[in-house]
């Protein structure tokens, strides 16, 4: 059986190394890791797996990004994936923009950068194990 993926996003190469080796280390058992520098490579690569039968099932995405921000990828993404759980981790997301993902894309939750690695890794493991 193929695992679930979660997906990372973040134009920031440090960001998205750290967030990868966090989640493979603690939660391999349950989910393959994936990562996008953009909000259009991630969106491809949603469609990608899904082609191939692969599930994304979380995406945690930064919100100030060039091309695309957070909240306008996840209202993209929830319109053609609205069962994708969506966490924004971000140091500098406008209120508003946190507003919209919630009332347009089911945002489950907003963390700010730098994150708790035992709080983000508890609240991961808690939705991968839901499902």
């Amino acid at each position: 059986m193929v695992k679930p993926v979660v997906l990372c996003v973040d134009d920031e190469e440090v960001i998205l190394d750290s967030l990868k080796i966090q989640i493979k280390k603690e939660l391999s058992d349950l989910c393959n890791v994936e990562a996008a520098v953009n909000a259009n490579e991630a969106l491809e690569i949603v469609e990608e797996l899904h082609e191939e039968g692969v599930e994304v099932v979380l995406v945690l995405c930064d919100w100030l990004m060039p091309g695309m921000r957070g909240d306008e990828f996840f209202v993209r993404l929830h319109q053609a994936h609205p069962q994708i759980i969506k966490i924004m981790l971000s140091g500098q997301a406008d209120h508003l923009a946190i507003e919209r993902a919630r009332d347009e894309a089911d945002l489950h939750r907003f963390i700010h950068k730098p994150w708790d690695k035992a709080e983000l890794i508890a609240l991961l493991k808690s939705k991968l194990e839901a499902l």
